[in-house]
């Protein structure tokens, strides 16, 4: 009887020293990753960590699995090529803020909208640390940067709102102090058929110091945020007393005993509606009135772009009377001389 290997991070722990700053948010979500691999089960032969160009992008040297170092910008285009070459592969794709939404923003949307069988964990730090501190496409507007001595005055991209739009089937959120949100995020991520996006919001300690500090602290933490599990009433807050509700066609958030508030009038979250309208809502939350959405926003199960190609192939095979080349040659014209 054949038995299941049980694996460990450390079995997803490559030999090379990592190269990121002390304190970088990178660390923690690096150390997730391989927890979550280990608890998939998947070997490092079956698994394949593509980037492209960026400090997140150094990520497939730490991961003991097949790996891949693109380009920049172009980390999806080649995932999707490992994917559909070979569905039996699990691909991760890691990413950053640049790489992934400025010169790689053409190539994200196109395998979002495939909904390409990917995991891309987007490692969103609101600036360019590779390269030493220029503003980048989710930098806040009005933020001085190396780039913009006087303030951007660009608005940036939101990723849930780039991953609805471009009709995606799955979108997660974590944060690089919250681990345990973050190990959810990625196991669900890896399960999902699909291209699952998880926004990373991570630290840059040396070029923007603080860029989520507000949901960071511990002690605050649970009263600015809320992570969402499918099925579960949307409460929040250190005492567990905040909710959301509907007010009109907009989310409001409540206290659970004021104003005749009770847990039935909680919104009960729902990820695999396929109507993205209230996940969009849920992900584009800001504080200080409304908490910052966690965990899994939207989970919907729908054909992927692989399965689809080896369904097309499938079917055309089975229709066509070319069975060989010897076939092919008989079904052309031909001409005697």
């Amino acid at each position: 009887m054949e038995t299941t290997k049980q694996y460990t991070a450390k079995d997803f722990k490559s030999d090379q020293y990592v190269r990121w700053c002390p304190g970088c948010g990178n660390h923690a979500i690096l150390n997730v990753l391989q927890k979550s691999m280990a608890e998939l089960g998947i070997p490092p032969h079956e698994t394949v960590v593509i980037s492209g160009i960026g400090c997140s992008s150094r990520l497939p040297y730490y991961i003991n699995s097949y790996g891949f170092h693109t380009i920049h910008g172009r980390g999806a285009a080649i995932a999707t090529g490992v994917k559909v070459a070979n569905p039996g592969l699990t691909v991760w794709q890691i990413t950053g803020d640049g790489d992934c939404l400025a010169i790689g923003g053409n190539h994200f949307i196109h395998s979002v909208r495939r909904n390409v069988d990917l995991n891309v964990l987007l490692f969103n730090n609101q600036i360019y640390g590779l390269t030493k501190g220029q503003y980048s496409p989710t930098t806040k507007k009005g933020f001085v940067t190396k780039s913009s001595p006087y303030g951007t005055v660009e608005r940036p991209f939101r990723p849930a709102e780039l991953t609805i739009g471009a009709r995606g089937t799955f979108f997660a959120r974590t944060l690089d102090v919250d681990l345990p949100t973050a190990q959810l995020a990625m196991t669900a991520a890896a399960r999902h058929k699909g291209t699952s996006v998880v926004e990373c919001l991570v630290n840059c300690v040396i070029f923007n110091n603080g860029a989520h500090g507000w949901i960071a602290e511990k002690a605050t933490r649970p009263d600015r945020i809320i992570v969402l599990e499918h099925g579960k009433p949307m409460i929040y807050g250190v005492n567990r007393d905040k909710g959301l509700v509907l007010d009109g066609f907009n989310l409001k958030a409540v206290t659970i005993g004021q104003d005749g508030i009770t847990e039935k009038d909680i919104l009960v979250h729902d990820a695999k509606t396929e109507d993205p309208t209230l996940h969009l809502k849920l992900a584009m939350m800001e504080g200080p009135d409304m908490p910052i959405a966690m965990g899994i926003i939207r989970d919907v199960d729908t054909e992927t772009y692989d399965e689809a190609v080896e369904n097309q192939i499938k079917d055309v095979q089975a229709k066509t009377t070319v069975k060989c080349f010897d076939d092919l040659i008989d079904s052309l014209e031909q001409w005697e001389m």
